[in-house]
């Protein structure tokens, strides 16, 4: 055993359990005498290892794919008496992404929005049969009921077993999605995307480097400028936040410890149509004057192409800037796209009324990379985290309610009830602007009545409701000490 598989105790473990088995080709799609994809990607590498079949005796096996909203409320509320949960996950935590745009400026630590796996659900590492893997899923194996996986080293020592597959009795996909580009040049090499605590803290070292690169000597105008240029591209709750949130650091942090360059600093935020789409024309106007007293610049445009320092939008007109960061929605990712399954409008996987992929048995999707498909009736529903979450808590009740009446195993749910369908009633919406205001939106739609609040008392409500959806009481904890420390003695501006 490498000194990297000693010092990762899920490795060890992983090494002790899994049971050595004769290398085996690059998978390819190929077809079953029934016609039916039986590996849905191509998978290069070798699997030399596996979590086999579960045994009679043994609990019933739930693999969950991805750590996001959807998958984390699922393995916190499966009933660990009644299956193990394997999760396979690039990341060993779920980020509380409401409050991911707080964290690029100081206003919160890193590690107060993310949750580690094994904290939200313990028994994945103690108990004998549950497992989280640190890798990616390559490819599904529906006949066998396999999951494909790659092992994320980032660039650690080489593994001598890399790739594994995991047998599953019940799969639920929540892998999540991927930021959308539209397909612009320039946009994934020089953009700054922020939906993962890596995303937040490449923004935050990039802002203050160029702060202080704008007050070397020798510097011109018009490179402070451009250094000093934030350009947020998109105008939904994600652009709005991070645009209130950087405004709120140059109003404060910037003119007080950076006074040199002050007045070069400025904050843009483009989009295409109407910023805060899915809120009411009352609260997008108190948005867009609340923003523009902040100082942040608002233009309707659309862009062509991203270059390396400036970007081009479809009137040929030219925005150079230091900092870029992309916010336009998400879409299926490559492992979705490459999987040959029946999907929902947009291109997310198709599930049923109970979240079911109906055209292989025992897998399940929730979260942005699934959606209802068109036979159902029902629209495609939002890529939200209230979404994911609401849906991993039905799915979690659904299966443990299925494993109770002996439908927990591999192909013995046909006959099974699954009770009432899922139902998505929408809890509001919510952004705050900065500077102590917020809005807050508790319409089920749009054209619904109902409650709808900006201003110092939504940016009060806005605080404790996302507080007390923090999942642990540490990071609750965390978040009320970081938000007191930062009014009192202003935002950290190291950069480590």
């Amino acid at each position: 055993m490498s000194n990297f598989q000693k010092s990762m105790p899920f490795l060890k473990n992983f090494s002790h359990f899994c049971a050595a088995v004769p290398k085996q080709p690059r998978w390819e799609k190929t077809f079953s005498m029934n016609g039916h994809f039986r590996c849905f990607a191509s998978v290069s590498g070798e699997y030399v290892s596996k979590l086999p079949p579960t045994k009679p005796g043994e609990k019933p096996r739930v693999v969950v794919l991805g750590s996001g909203w959807g998958g984390c409320k699922l393995i916190k509320d499966i009933d660990t008496n009644i299956y193990d949960i394997v999760s396979i996950s690039p990341r060993n935590h779920m980020v509380f992404t409401p409050l991911l745009a707080s964290t690029c400026v100081g206003t919160l630590e890193f590690r107060s929005v993310a949750e580690p796996i094994g904290q939200i659900q313990p028994a994945i590492s103690r108990a004998p049969g549950s497992y989280f893997f640190l890798a990616k899923c390559n490819g599904i194996d529906f006949e066998n009921h396999q999951v494909l996986c790659e092992t994320v080293s980032e660039g650690a020592e080489e593994l001598d077993s890399p790739n594994f597959k995991v047998a599953y009795d019940k799969l639920v996909i929540a892998s999540g999605a991927q930021p959308t580009t539209f397909g612009i040049k320039g946009v994934a090499e020089n953009a700054s995307f922020l939906r993962e605590v890596h995303h937040a803290q490449n923004i935050r070292r990039k802002l203050l480097l160029n702060l202080m690169l704008s007050d070397v000597p020798g510097i011109s105008d018009d490179e402070k400028r451009r250094l000093l240029h934030c350009v947020v591209i998109g105008g939904g709750p994600t652009g709005v936040e991070f645009s209130g949130e950087l405004s709120d650091f140059i109003r404060k942090e910037v003119r007080e410890k950076y006074a040199h360059v002050k007045d070069y600093v400025q904050v843009t935020l483009i989009e295409g149509n109407k910023i805060l789409a899915s809120f009411n024309d009352s609260l997008r106007d108190y948005a867009i004057n609340h923003l523009s007293k902040s100082g942040v610049r608002m233009v309707r445009g659309v862009v062509k192409e991203v270059l390396p320092e400036k970007i081009i939008l479809t009137d040929d007109s030219e925005i150079p800037y230091g900092l870029l960061v992309w916010s336009t929605g998400v879409g299926p990712s490559p492992f979705v796209k490459a999987l040959e399954i029946p999907k929902s409008p947009g291109g997310r996987i198709g599930v049923n009324e109970w979240l079911q992929v109906p055209s292989v048995p025992d897998v399940f999707a929730i979260g942005d990379c699934s959606g209802f498909l068109e036979s159902t009736g029902k629209p495609v529903l939002p890529a939200l985290a209230q979404v994911a979450e609401r849906q991993g808590k039905y799915l979690a009740t659904l299966i443990n309610r299925i494993g109770k009446e002996g439908g927990g195993r591999a192909n013995t749910m046909k006959d099974t009830d699954l009770g009432e369908p899922f139902v998505y009633k929408h809890l509001g919406s919510m952004a705050t602007l900065g500077r102590y205001k917020a809005l807050v939106d508790l319409r089920q739609n749009k054209d619904a009545n109902g409650i709808s609040l900006a201003g110092f008392h939504s940016w009060f409500i806005w605080r404790t409701a996302y507080l007390s959806r923090v999942i642990s009481w540490r990071n609750r904890f965390y978040v009320a000490i970081n938000w007191f420390t930062t009014m009192v003695f202003g935002r950290d501006i190291s950069r480590i």
